[in-house]
This record gives C-alpha cells, structure tokens and sequence, in this order.
C-alpha cells in the first residue's frame, strides 16, 4: 500500500506535527519491455505418436506440444519388417507409442522389441495399449469432426467447418482417420499439457499438418556425426549447463544465421529431413540465387531485420486458448504481426515468378492488418506492464473509463475523509489515513499508541476493528463504510471488465489463428533461404545443377566447407562418378595426405540400404581390426558391391591397405577406377599437394608423418627399419643395446609408470603423461 495524498493534521500533545493521508495500493514495478520478450522460453517439446498397421499399410499421426499440432502421415505401403515406421521414430522421437490393443503379430514383435531397447538415447518411448474399439472408423470421426479447434471460427456452421476440415484431412485415408481418432482419445485421457487445468479445458489444437518421408534422402545417424553435419558440445556459460549442449564446428553451424528460432528449427529439419524432390530443390535455390545479387543486398537485410522480431506465435496462442495470456505475449505478438505486414509489403515488391514471395504476398491476408489494428486501438501496453497486468487504451469502454476516472480523483477525496475522520478520533491518535484494499474495501488507518497493549486496548467508540499490521490498526469507520457502498469495489471492477475485454481480444486473433501460423511457416522458410544467401556470399558458395537422370556426381573444384575455415592453405579437388565407368573409386595416399578430408566413413546400413541413385563413402574401413582380417572385410564389401554391375552404388573408398591393390583382391573392369593423392618427394621430406589424382600410391609414408607429428628421430627411424624388414620377411631384431642393464633397468622404470597409472583418477592427463613421462623414459630405451 502507498500514499496517494496528504494533509496536515491537527497538532497533538505529543512531540511531531500529525497528519491525514489516503493511502493505495502501489503498481507493480515497471519491468523492461526488452525482459518481458526475451523470458519467451521454448518448452519442452513433447511428441506423442498413435499408429496402425493392417495388411502391409501403415497409418499414423502425432501431436507435437510445441507448436500444439497434430501431424498425420496419410496411408502409406509398409514392409512386414515396419521400416516405414522405424524411420518415423527416428525422425521424431516420440515420448509415447500409442496403439491399438488388437495387433498384427509384426507389429506386437516390433513394439515389444521397441520396448526392450534399453540403450536407445535419449530414452525408449512408452508403449501404451488403447482397446480397439479406441480405433473404430466412425467414431473416429465423429472425434475429427466434434473437436474444439481454435483455427476454426465460431461463425462456421457444422456443414461448413465437416467441409473445412474435409480439405484438411484425407478422410479416404481410413488408417490414418482411425490413428487420429486413437490419438485424440489418447490426448483427451492423458490430458496432455492441461493436467492441472479445470476438467472442462481441452488439449489446444491449433492446427493439422501432413508429414510425408517420400522423397526424402536416408542419411543415418552415424553420417551426420562422422561428416560433422550436426557436432554437439557442452555449454561453456555456467549459466547455461543447464540448458544443456550447443552447437560445435559443424555444417550446421556455419550455416545457421536464421534471426528467429523457428528458422533455425526449420533449418535443421531440412539437414534431417533432406529433400530430392528437385522442383523443391530448386524453388529454395532460387531465393538463394536472387539475394545473392548485389543489387539485393539491401533488400536481404531488411527482410533479415523483420524476420528478428518474428516469435513463438504457437506458444501464445497455446496460452491464449488456456487464458493464461502473459502481458509481454501482447505485445510480442503486435510486433510479429507488423513485422509479417512488412514482410509482405516487401515481398509484393520482389519478383513473382518466385514462389516464396508470390506465397507471402498472396497468404499474408489482410487478417493481419485486422489483428494488429484491434491489438493497436486496444492494448495499453505501458499501462500493462506497469501494472503487470493487461489494461485497455482510453475511450475503449466508457464504464471503465468513468471508474479509472473516479479512481483517479480519489486520493485528493480519502485525504479530506481522513481530515474529516482525524477530528473525532481521540486527541491522542497524532494522524490517520484512509486506505484501499482490493476485495476488502475502503479502512480507517492509525499508528499503535504505547498505550496500546492488548487487544482490548484496540477497542475505539465508533470503529470496527478489523486488523493490526506494521504497528498500524486497521477499523471500518460509518464514512468508509459509505464510501464502499458509493464506490464499489473500483479495482476488481476494472480487473475483471478489462479480462472480459481481453478474452473478447483473444477470441478474435484465435479465429484467426490460421493466418498466423501460415506466417510462422513462411517466415522461418524466407528466415533459412536468407540465412544460406548469407553464407554463399560469404564463403563463396555456387549453386548446384540437378538432373532427373541418372548421370551421376561431377564437382568442380570442391571445397571441404569446415576444413578450409580451419587450414592455413587448402586445396580444392574435382571429382566425376556417373555412367558405368568409375563408379567405384578406391583412394590410396600417404597418412595426412587428404584422403580423409576427400571423404567421410560409414558401412553397415550401408552395405543393406544402397542403392544405384546412393553415394556410399568409406573412411579407413577395417583399421579397427588386424591387417588379414580389414583387408578381407573391405575386399568383400567392395566385391559385394562390383557384382551388381550397372545397379552398383557411387562407391568412394579411402584406404592405407596398399595390398588391396597390389594382391589382385578386386575383379578388373571399368566400374573400378583408382585414384590417389599427389605427393613429391623431396630428400628426405615428403610434399603433400593435397591433389587427387589417377593412380596408385606405393606407400602410405608412416614414417614421415610420424616424423612431421613430432616424434623423436629414433622413434621414426626404428619405426622405419622394423617397416622393411617385415615387407622383405627378414627376421625382426632387438636392438644390441636393449641387452644392457641400464636399458633393462629403464625399461623396468617404464613398466612401474604404466603398472602406477590410475585410471579412473579425474585428474589424469594422458596426454601430459606420455609427453612427459612415456617419451622421454622410452627416447632413453630405444
């Protein structure tokens, strides 16, 4: 409570001069309108996943709580092995399996397996059996058609809005209608997101999505890590640990410059989802291409500078529909809005032809315009902040208007009661205020006296005693009692008038929710394309050709786009893989020569999953196991891969195992062709020209790498002499002086280090300790 105005009191016959004030409660502090957008946290996504399987067809859908949408796959064909459906799983990760309690022996196999993988990362999904009836065809329906969804406006009528969602959902496809229905028995039962809200509140809808996976390029886990597409690494701000891991050196990370954070969701969503569907391909390649001409550059920035204050608009429109609409959600949601108008006015400026931008001018309807004008004329956003709490703009209501204005006016008013009560208060009491409460109402205020000691002693002629707080009493005088009956409840009565205005608010920008998220879809599309024109100009970026026909890979001049951010000096190479020549390239070289940075490894999925549209590439491929054993493995796979002949993968295969080659191991033909990494030797030094060419290296040179990575002379030249001596078959020998008992003695040192070493101690430093420790002592051995 503060003071709202003051007078002089009368002076009594104690020390200070009194005083009669009214008192009211004090606004809220003022926070920073800056604080108020950045607190937009992203929740934890959770994805809950509802699917069926019946006579080789698979059928699913599932609700994402971030953006509170159901996406749905329309019936698509599906081997008894479920591969469809893994790969759905591994796309999304869902939190739950939902599914029908009457199965198909595939399908109960495949789940229970699910269930048992206690290794999967971050965690195994919940397996959850609903009865079947859950899953009937009609009453599926009439769930899909009974729904309460925001997106649809209140006006429609039931014909109009079974036709609306008909355009939405595919209705023939009976699998999917059957898994929508389970899902939305299963949302409605787990109540998900509304847990602890009123029975009666839904789960928000706030839209539905169609999720293919055709056309799409199967990449696995492991290719993303290896080619450091994706590479997570702890957060170094203290601060942040928390919130867990950020994005490394990675492909991802020098391309990810999106403004908004549903850009740089989508972005990622392409990197795992990549597309071949070329009039795709090229549609985004065009929007690159036009702002990569200088003529628009400043066009690109502008649109970038928009695409800032684009937010989580599903986020607050989650919040809308659960009425728990924050006072920053106003005002974050006003700027979204004209920053899409903006946008819209610049793309209707740009060229047509280009989709993306004939989409935004078209789609960016004049809803927009109608939201932002009713949020503009309404929302106070000064006063709300100040108050914590949403007000409305003057000359919006003029019952509130009247109140506020009687408000206004009251501290002058309660400083006059308080005078008018100070009088016939006991000569004692020095000073009074007249204070209001909200929900209680208008009180009497005056300082404890010393004589006050008891609850007796608050007991005044005339006056209700309502409560002692901070050494002050609290009565109902006859006055305050007059002026709650003359003035009401002020403050709740503008509370709840302005909430009412406020709910009105939000039923007008949900009905148009529709819009809004058809500007979240664009927005972060036009936020990607223009964070990968970013990166083109700045690093030199050309734009590929694809083909419908099967030609094949040809780059020209191709550049490693993390490596040569890296390296001092770095050497671009062409390659050429198409027809039925060449079409498996084994690359032999020097170590550090190049040929792991030319390409990247995987094999397993690999070997079972190619096809001929696949580009396979393998990375040292048997290093991990011994000489007889890797070379057998890698000749085989490879054989594997010859003996389909024109249908044979795009294979390109790195290896050090020289005998590959020099054994004869791969049947001769025009599918093999092989290529190395040119090298000059001069004197005692090896040259690397990072260049690859036709041929067939005669080496891998060990031992001038190891020489080039420090090692000691001695090291590198025993290294060398053991070297030839097993390519020769001579017999290995000790060295003479291995035989003395100084060497014997330091070798014995050497073992006590290894035998000491604590491994599980956290302190440890492996390499401090064969720097510091191991070399030295084994420089003295050798």
């Amino acid at each position: 409570m503060a003071s709202v105005g003051a007078t002089p009191g009368r002076t009594p016959q104690g020390p200070g001069p009194g005083e009669a004030s009214a008192s009211f409660p004090s606004p809220a502090p003022v926070p920073d309108p800056r604080e108020a957008e950045e607190e937009e946290e992203e929740e934890p996504a959770e994805i809950h996943l509802c699917v069926l399987w019946n006579s080789g067809y698979l059928g699913l859908a599932y609700y994402d709580t971030s953006d509170s949408t159901i996406y749905f796959m329309p019936d698509a064909p599906d081997h008894e092995s479920l591969r469809l459906l893994q790969r759905v799983l591994d796309e999304i990760d869902p939190q739950s399996v939902v599914t029908s309690a009457k199965q198909d022996e595939n399908m109960t196999r495949f789940l229970g397996k699910l269930a048992s993988q206690e290794h999967r990362e971050p965690k195994r999904p919940e397996i959850i059996y609903l009865p079947s009836v859950d899953f009937g065809l009609e009453i599926s329906k009439q769930r899909l058609l009974s729904g309460n969804y925001s997106f649809i406006p209140d006006s429609m009528t039931a014909t109009e809005k079974i036709l609306f969602l008909s355009s939405i959902i595919p209705f023939d496809c009976l699998l999917t209608v059957r898994a929508l229905g389970g899902l939305l028995k299963f949302m409605g039962r787990r109540r998900i997101g509304v847990e602890l809200e009123d029975y009666n509140v839904s789960v928000p809808i706030l839209g539905f999505k169609k999720f293919v996976l055709t056309h799409l390029v199967s990449i696995d886990q492991d290719t993303y890590s290896v080619l450091q597409i994706f590479k997570s690494e702890p957060h170094p701000s203290v601060y942040k640990v928390a919130s867990g891991l950020k994005e490394g050196l990675s492909l991802f990370g020098i391309l990810n410059r999106c403004r908004c954070k549903w850009g740089e969701k989508l972005l990622r969503l392409w990197f795992t989802r990549p597309t071949q569907d070329l009039g795709e391909l090229n549609s985004r390649l065009d929007v690159i291409q036009f702002f990569l001409l200088p003529q628009n550059l400043d066009m690109a920035q502008m649109l970038h500078r928009l695409l800032g204050h684009i937010k989580n608009v599903p986020l607050i429109l989650k919040r809308m529909k659960l009425s728990h609409t924050k006072v920053s959600d106003w005002q974050v949601l006003y700027k979204t809005v004209y920053s899409a108008l903006g946008l819209r006015g610049a793309c209707r400026s740009l060229p047509q032809s280009i989709q993306l931008f004939r989409d935004i001018a078209q789609e960016f309807s004049d809803d927009l315009h109608h939201i932002a004008s009713l949020i503009g004329k309404v929302v106070d956003f000064e006063g709300s902040l100040a108050e914590n709490r949403f007000t409305v703009l003057p000359n919006i209501d003029p019952e509130i208007d009247e109140k506020k204005r009687r408000l206004t006016g009251l501290p002058s008013f309660l400083t006059e009661v308080a005078r008018k009560e100070l009088e016939n208060l006991d000569p004692r009491i020095p000073s009074c205020s007249v204070i209001y409460i909200p929900l209680i109402g208008f009180l009497l205020c005056i300082p404890r006296l010393p004589s006050m000691v008891e609850t007796n002693d608050f007991e005044i002629e005339g006056l209700d005693f309502m409560f002692l707080s901070e050494e002050k009493l609290h009565y109902r005088s006859a006055r305050t009692k007059e002026l709650d009956a003359l003035l009401g409840d002020l403050h709740c009565d503008i509370r709840d008038q302005e909430t009412l205005l406020m709910y009105q608010l939000q039923c007008q920008v949900l009905a148009r929710a529709a819009v809004l998220t058809r500007v979240l879809d664009l927005a972060s599309r036009l936020d990607v394309l223009l964070a990968l024109a970013s990166a083109a100009r700045d690093y030199g970026y050309s734009r590929p050709h694809y083909s419908a026909r099967l030609l094949g890979v040809r780059i020209q001049n191709g550049r490693h786009p993390l490596m040569e951010l890296c390296a001092r000096t770095f050497v671009p190479n062409s390659t050429e893989c198409g027809g039925y020549k060449g079409r498996v390239k084994v690359i032999t070289g020097p170590n550090s020569s190049g040929k792991s940075i030319y390409l990247k490894q995987q094999v397993a999925k690999a070997v079972n999953n190619a096809t001929e549209r696949s580009l396979v590439l393998i990375d040292e491929f048997g290093k991990g196991t011994n000489t007889v054993d890797g070379l057998a493995l890698l000749a085989a796979v490879i054989r594997h891969w010859l003996a389909l002949g024109p249908t044979c993968p795009h294979i390109f295969v790195a290896t050090n195992f020289l005998s590959l080659i020099q054994l004869q191991l791969l049947p001769q033909g025009p599918l093999v062709q092989y290529l190395t990494m040119e090298t000059c030797e001069d004197g005692n030094d090896l040259v690397f020209f990072y260049q690859v060419c036709e041929g067939v290296a005669n080496a891998s040179h060990a031992s001038h790498t190891a020489a080039q990575a420090g090692l000691p002379e001695k090291l590198v030249a025993r290294g060398k002499e053991v070297s030839d001596l097993i390519c020769s078959g001579k017999p290995i020998k000790p060295v003479k002086e291995l035989l003395k008992e100084k060497q014997m003695e330091n070798c014995q040192t050497l073992v006590n280090k290894f035998l000491k070493l604590d491994l599980e101690d956290p302190n440890l430093d492996l390499d401090i300790f064969m720097s510091q420790e191991v070399l030295p002592a084994a420089t003295t051995i050798l």
